[in-house]
């Protein structure tokens, strides 16, 4: 699990996208000596790092120093850092002998009270894991709350035992780990996964399956738990066999069958030879008679032909449409992306394909243009019995995204993707 995206900061970049940073644990900072000026001008140690919360990562606004036995607090504004040294903190002199005292805020987060050993909770109120440390990035004299970390190392560096590397950070990113409220933290004790169902939605499918493919168990479940039918089928699909394996272990079969109603055959086909034969068998039960039969007969025979991988997802269109028209209809209609790559010409009356627009030509055409002025014809189309290695071959020579599938009459039935021929079915084993 990191969690969301393993790491946040990666080499190269920081919290804001720029190139220079500089990474440090929050339990390497706590008690370090506070410095005005000179290493021998101690005004004490730090006891907090203070943060406003905003979008996308929390910036610092100070440092929270208790001196105890009744003394009073300070708080030293980051403007008036110095610089972070291995052995202390260096901040300007204070003008009055003596920072002022800390005055919480509204939006603020203080990170050993209201982040550090706080059990994290899922989606779904959870418990996960326990934030065992803070990943800070320093950048330009600001510093950032990146990740927080769950990981043993966390905990032995906590325990002053950072020589010690039990295994790899687990890193969850700021982004999707966060409270709710610095009141809710106080009062609850608890952080949350705060990433938002909006949010998910936004998020690329192939981002989304990589995401899942970090996760794991209750983490897992709980955010492929939020996608919709259509947003989990398409994330599904792009995973890598293990996170097809961990996401369909814990489905029910109501969410299953929503889940498989979304996906193509193809898609189908490729899900259900990566799952154990059991699971695969039970689940077949759940399509439709008609797609299931396709399913088995790519899963069982290997040689699957064009109608049984084919989607009928795909835009046709009239030669004498403008293509003002056109557009108009395509804003419309509310077609997946995926399905508007081409345009296919049918005759007015009979889908018999003599055509076919790319949708950048379509969209650099004047709106008066006819179709018929700028559509590609012949068309290469597979015939409706046209085998894997067949698809295989034209998409390798020809370079299309997707292709026709004509019967003996080149009337279209529908088209191919070629992720779902090039990236599945010709890389999968048999059962």
């Amino acid at each position: 699990m990191p969690a969301l995206n393993n790491r946040v900061i990666t080499s190269g970049e920081s919290a804001e996208g720029a190139a220079s940073y500089r990474v440090l644990h929050f339990s390497e900072l706590l008690r370090r000596r506070v410095c005005a000026g000179k290493i021998k001008d101690r005004i004490g140690r730090l006891t907090d790092l203070v943060f406003q919360l905003q979008e996308p990562y929390p910036r610092s606004v100070g440092i929270y120093i208790e001196h105890g036995w009744g003394k009073p607090t300070e708080f030293v504004p980051w403007e008036n850092v110095l610089r972070i040294e291995e052995d202390a903190i260096f901040v300007e002199t204070p003008e009055t002998g003596a920072y002022p005292p800390f005055v919480d805020q509204a939006g603020w987060l203080l990170v050993d009270q209201h982040l550090m050993g706080r059990t994290i909770l899922d989606l779904d109120g959870r418990r996960c894991e326990v934030v065992n440390d803070v990943l800070l990035v320093n950048r330009m004299g600001k510093l950032f709350i990146a990740d927080v970390d769950i990981s043993f190392n966390g905990f032995l560096r906590r325990a002053g035992l950072q020589k010690l590397r039990w295994s790899k950070d687990r890193l969850i990113s700021w982004k999707y780990v966060q409270p709710l409220s610095v009141e809710d933290v106080v009062a609850t004790d608890k952080v949350s996964l705060s990433i938002t169902r909006n949010q998910v939605m936004e998020l690329p499918s192939e981002d989304l399956a990589d995401v899942l493919e970090e996760l794991q168990g209750e983490e897992q479940e709980a955010l492929f738990g939020v996608l919709d039918s259509e947003k989990a089928a398409e994330t599904l699909a792009e995973a890598e066999p293990r996170a097809k394996r961990q996401l369909i272990e814990d489905l029910s079969h109501e969410r299953a069958r929503e889940i498989f109603s979304e996906m193509t055959v193809a898609q189908l086909a490729d899900l259900f030879a990566v799952l154990p034969f059991d699971d695969a068998s039970a689940l077949l039960t759940l399509l439709e008679a008609r797609v299931a039969e396709k399913v088995r007969s790519i899963l069982a025979e290997r040689e699957a032909e064009a109608d049984d991988l084919m989607s009928q997802d795909y835009v046709s269109i009239r030669k004498d449409a403008r293509v003002a028209e056109v557009l108009a209809d395509i804003r419309n209609a509310g077609h997946e992306r995926s399905a508007i790559s081409y345009l296919y010409v049918v005759n007015d009356q009979d889908p018999t394909l003599i055509g076919v627009v790319d949708l950048r030509e379509l969209v650099l055409a004047s709106d008066a243009t006819v179709i018929g002025d700028i559509m590609v014809s012949p068309v290469v189309a597979a015939e409706k019995d046209a085998g894997r290695e067949d698809l295989i071959a034209m998409f390798a020579k020809y370079h299309y995204r997707m292709l026709p599938v004509v019967d003996s009459d080149d009337q279209i039935l529908g088209v191919i993707n070629y992720n779902d021929v090039m990236k599945g079915i010709a890389l999968r084993p048999k059962l």
